[in-house]
């Protein structure tokens, strides 16, 4: 009994020693109040949309969360899972969901001025 606990237990410390490490996953709001920078909106290798943040060698990159923002004065862009863009009409828009949203500007997504809603998670670039 013995010698099966013991080579049971040093078959699951292998194991556990093998699993490759887990990527570091940090929020935007963590990130950003350590002083990192953001970088303008930008997409990763994948199309995804997203910002670089960076301070000195550490570099992250964190996803887009906002699915739809207002562009100039009239105008609304939305964004697809694929990461294109498509260009909406406001007033239509805002007719068929009832009133003014709470939505960032398009101005402001692509200079990196964020709201911490606006942003996914943030994941370390090697």
């Amino acid at each position: 009994m013995t010698a099966r606990f013991s080579l049971f237990s040093s078959l699951i410390a292998a194991a556990l020693l093998a699993l490759p490490v887990v990527a570091q996953a940090s929020s935007f709001k963590e990130l950003s109040g350590q002083g990192y920078k953001v970088g303008a909106l930008s997409s990763n290798k994948a199309g995804i949309r997203g910002w670089n943040l960076s301070k000195g060698s550490d570099r992250y990159f964190c996803e887009m969360r906002a699915t739809m923002a207002y562009s100039g004065k009239n105008g609304m862009v939305s964004f697809t899972s694929a990461g294109r863009m498509i260009s909406l009409d406001r007033n239509t828009v805002e007719k068929r969901l009832g009133g003014s949203l709470n939505l960032p500007k398009y101005e402001d997504l692509k200079a990196g001025r964020l709201r911490v809603d606006d942003v996914g998670s943030c994941r370390k670039l090697a």
